[in-house]
């Protein structure tokens, strides 16, 4: 019986030929979407056999009872035949797919990915899922989460990456996950013949991150309490507005006292209690949180969080006529360190 699963697992039992009659793929996050569809329709049928037995239907242009002939048919001098259906969350009564799986042709391989949303998890339809093939449930990654993906990822490609660097990336692209891919096989790209090492320098060089002068370096020189740091920072960010806007370092800042906030709730203030706590996949993270912890108190990071909010205010115009956002971060910076 087949069940709700992960990533991996989905990947690990295709390449070994174990196929479900059905994959349902929702959620937030297209990333792991995409990447078990494609791998469906890359690896399933040959050349040959997908030219008969390989279809893509779009959710806006198709509705259930073609999808349902369309899984009824036999294959074509082939064992299994592969229907995807993209932006699945686009069709009406999707919840008539319960009559297909009820008896389901096993030579049909059935991927439906419903992007940006979730089955109701109580319906009749997600318990036919479950009962029948896989459930697959893409979650967005937290901020924290973003530098254990990259390591992962280039760990898959037999690359190496220095925690700082990977701080670099998480903080530069963000959560998503799809031009994240993207500008780590840029990076791939670049690296020397023969070197298997990603570093700060070469992100400095290739993605135009300073390596010295940036959200990274500002959250750390903030957890050391380094008055000289920060300042030399914010300055260097006041002269290059463009490439350092003002609310990307907010984000930074209110997800990093946000999350110390958390790890005081932590049962065990050891370095996996807050890893555990905060969801972080490698224990170096939380050697941060555990600084800080040393360094601030619960009541002034709640200060710290109410003066993010206010500076993003004030920096969209609400309360505030005349101030630059490097005055602005100015004035924030001072009240964090004072």
């Amino acid at each position: 019986m087949a069940k709700e699963t992960t990533y991996e697992e989905i990947v690990r039992n295709i390449k070994n030929k174990v196929y479900s009659p059905i994959y349902f793929l929702m959620g937030e996050e297209d990333y792991y979407i995409d990447r078990i569809a494609d791998y469906i329709m890359d690896s399933v049928l040959n050349e040959t056999e997908k030219e008969f037995n390989q279809t893509v239907l779009y959710g806006a242009d198709t509705d259930i009872a073609t999808i349902i002939n369309g899984a009824k048919r036999y294959p074509m001098m082939s064992k299994y035949q592969v229907l995807v259906v993209k932006e699945a969350q686009n069709l009406k009564n999707l919840d008539e797919l319960v009559y297909y799986l009820q008896k389901p042709m096993l030579s049909t391989i059935l991927v439906i990915c419903y992007k940006h949303g979730s089955l109701d998890r109580r319906k009749k339809l997600t318990a036919e899922i479950e009962k029948t093939g896989v459930l697959f449930e893409s979650k967005k990654l937290k901020d924290a989460q973003l530098p254990g993906f990259i390591a992962s990822y280039l760990k898959r490609k037999q690359v190496e990456i220095e925690p700082k660097a990977a701080e670099m990336m998480a903080e530069f692209v963000g959560t998503d996950l799809n031009r994240m891919a993207g500008e780590l096989e840029k990076l791939i790209i670049t690296l020397p013949s023969g070197q298997k090492r990603i570093t700060p320098e070469q992100i400095e060089r290739n993605i135009g991150i300073s390596k010295d002068y940036n959200n990274f370096e500002l959250r750390n020189a903030l957890i050391a309490k380094d008055i000289l740091k920060a300042n030399q920072i914010v300055n260097y960010f006041e002269e290059n507005p463009k490439n350092n806007p003002l609310q990307v370092t907010l984000a930074v800042l209110f997800n990093f006292y946000a999350n110390l906030m958390l790890a005081y709730y932590a049962p065990e203030k050891t370095e996996q209690g807050i890893a555990a706590q905060l969801g972080l996949r490698s224990l170096w993270q939380a050697k941060d949180y555990m600084l800080a912890m040393r360094r601030y108190t619960g009541v002034k990071v709640m200060q710290i969080i109410g003066a993010i909010r206010m500076c993003d205010a004030k920096s969209k115009g609400i309360g505030n006529a005349s101030i630059s956002d490097g005055e602005l971060l100015k004035e924030l910076i001072f009240m964090i360190l004072h």
